[in-house]
């Protein structure tokens, strides 16, 4: 998921504040242990009008927030991957790199919605999302969880846990006449691993 940040400032002018999140195909996430369990981002483009400056010095008041269905998670869980879960729950992670960006800019995100389907035989299972729903910072280049998937119950063959319909909402804080008027970019980095 991309984010693109334009800052126009001229004197007496209406500033305009533009974030483009751009999708970013699939991400499969797996380390020499893991793999098969799959992260799908989808997006769609914001764009975000801050109000004129009204006097030399003020800030932007407030902050900005984006549709609830900016981007929407999806993937799956396959059983080897639900085998090795020792506290029950995949973890999914957040974080932003940095392509042109002003550290005085902060990114947050929280979920709605979303579903879980369990395929397979498997005895009790349950699979919930947990976590998220409110405004959790994304850092940069450090991961920080955003939520889990929980899993119980007794695996039988063929399992996996799919879900989807997890939509994101982006919040961004900082913006302001102190910052440079340039365009900021950064990626966000949406990642799934045992918790």
């Amino acid at each position: 998921m991309r984010i693109k940040m334009k800052l126009n400032s001229h004197s007496h002018l209406k500033n305009i504040f533009i974030a483009k999140c751009l999708c970013i195909t699939s991400l499969i996430i797996a380390d020499n242990h893991l793999t098969g369990q799959t992260i799908t981002v989808g997006g769609s483009n914001w764009i975000v009008s801050v109000p004129s400056i009204t006097e030399a010095g003020s800030n932007y008041a407030g902050t900005y927030e984006s549709t609830s269905n900016i981007i929407t998670l999806s993937g799956s869980l396959p059983g080897s991957f639900l085998n090795l879960l020792s506290g029950g729950a995949a973890r999914v992670s957040m974080h932003y790199d940095v392509i042109s960006w002003n550290n005085s800019l902060h990114l947050y995100a929280k979920r709605s919605g979303g579903t879980t389907n369990i395929s397979g035989i498997c005895l009790g299972c349950t699979a919930t999302i947990n976590g998220g729903t409110t405004y959790i910072e994304i850092p940069q280049a450090v991961d920080t969880t955003f939520f889990t998937i929980n899993f119980t119950g007794v695996l039988g063959l063929g399992n996996s846990v799919s879900y989807s319909g997890i939509n994101v909402q982006l919040q961004i804080s900082g913006v302001s006449v102190t910052i440079p008027a340039t365009t900021y970019n950064a990626q966000i980095v949406f990642t799934i691993g045992p918790n």
